[in-house]
């Protein structure tokens, strides 16, 4: 057992041994009781064509009907011109673990002449359910939040044994970054092993050149040598070949099972020789449903809810997110504040520049005015004072006429 203290630094961890029990190890229990005492949720949609064994895969998965036999239609009436969304609701309990199961049905995918508007509904589905997280998120009060979002999408392939179709390509195109998508092969007992080998290939090959992803399950290293080889055991079946039934035939050798009975034999749902349904129910119930929430709430939800959000315009800032210390703050905050002063000081600067210059402007302005006006009246005086000197000269030479000439002047 070991203890974690940090350092003066960020990035220098000291690990030391306790001497005695501290309780911390009890933990995992705590969160153990508080998730059996709330229960959990989970909401998967299956997705495929009329006829595939989605509402029988359903009730196979989960050991109880959840999903009732679909009524087929009157040849008479009328068919639906969209795919329709509908949502079953059912509480299982096992062991004292209560889990509120949400199943997303979509009859009517791909049963139409064009298919090119199938995917639009649950497209619309999953990101109305995002919306509506999105508003309880956005509330005031926000103690009871449901997460009713997508959490798995199992979406069943037919059984043809060549590549996939163009519509279950657009579909999964459209839809692996919103949901996490799980492929599999439908009525996988219509195939020999060698040819649900093949197909799984194509599959593959399929999906990496169209650049769709499907959910993979988290492989942890910490864990026994056990567990890690059957999550890679898992992982390999993908996409899975299943079979489902919620009936129960008797094999050859007596035994009751879950399976299917055929005149050469019984194919049985959980003897993993026969198909891949128990590696799907490992992967989807027992060992990853957490996996699959988390998945959904940290990657594809907050992925859709940025999209949306800078859509909108609303941007984040970034920096209210780094940790900066007290005194690492304060100097910011006086450099931005001495580089305001700085630049309010520029700006009186030149604005008492501006005003020097315009009172020199009008200095000269005044002066070449002023010695205009000196000047003319300078010239002025000048002549006035000819004038008088003449006048002077005149009577000083005694000239009768210039005298009377000067009096009548």
């Amino acid at each position: 057992m070991t203890v974690q203290e940090p350092s003066s630094t960020s990035t220098h961890v000291i690990r030391k041994k306790i001497t005695g029990h501290v309780g911390f190890s009890n933990l995992p229990n705590q969160v153990r009781r508080k998730s059996v005492k709330e229960g959990f949720r989970l909401t998967v949609m299956v997705v495929g064509e009329s006829g595939l064994g989605k509402s029988t895969l359903i009730n196979t998965l989960f050991n109880s009907t959840v999903c009732a036999p679909r009524e087929p239609l009157h040849p008479a009436a009328e068919r639906p011109k969209t795919v329709a969304v509908e949502n079953i609701e059912a509480d299982i309990e096992e062991n004292g673990v209560r889990l509120r199961l949400n199943v997303v049905d979509t009859p009517g995918f791909g049963d139409f002449v064009d298919n090119g508007e199938s995917c639009n509904p649950i497209l619309e589905t999953i990101e109305q359910r995002f919306d509506a997280y999105l508003s309880q998120e956005h509330r005031v009060r926000r103690a009871k939040i449901v997460d009713t979002r997508v959490h798995a999408c199992i979406y069943f392939i037919q059984p043809t044994g060549h590549s996939l179709k163009q519509i279950d390509i657009e579909f999964m195109r459209r839809l692996h970054n919103k949901v996490n998508l799980i492929p599999v092969i439908a009525k996988a007992d219509t195939m020999t092993d060698e040819e649900i080998f093949d197909f799984k290939e194509r599959i593959l090959s399929d999906l990496a050149f169209n650049g769709i992803c499907i959910f993979q399950a988290a492989i942890y290293e910490d864990e026994d040598e056990e567990s890690v080889a059957e999550a890679e055991e898992v992982a390999r079946a993908i996409p899975f070949a299943v079979v489902g039934s919620d009936r129960a035939a008797r094999t050859p050798d007596g035994r009751v099972v879950r399976g299917r009975t055929y005149p050469w034999g019984v194919v049985e749902v959980d003897n993993p020789a026969h198909c891949d349904f128990g590696k799907l129910r490992q992967m989807l119930v027992r060992t990853n449903l957490e996996d699959l929430r988390e998945h959904t709430n940290q990657v594809l939800y907050e992925n859709w809810r940025t999209e949306k959000l800078l859509a909108m315009g609303i941007a984040q800032d970034l920096t209210v997110f780094e940790e900066i210390s007290p005194a690492e703050r304060l100097r910011e905050e006086r450099i931005i504040h001495q580089a305001k002063l700085a630049k309010m000081e520029a700006a009186m600067k030149d604005v008492f520049r501006e005003k020097v210059e315009l009172q020199e402007e009008k200095l000269k302005q005044s002066e070449v005015e002023l010695y205009a006006r000196h000047k003319e009246m300078k010239d002025a005086l000048s002549k006035q004072w000819t004038q008088l000197m003449e006048k002077k000269k005149q009577l000083e030479s005694g000239s009768p006429d210039a005298r009377k000439k000067t009096f009548r002047s």
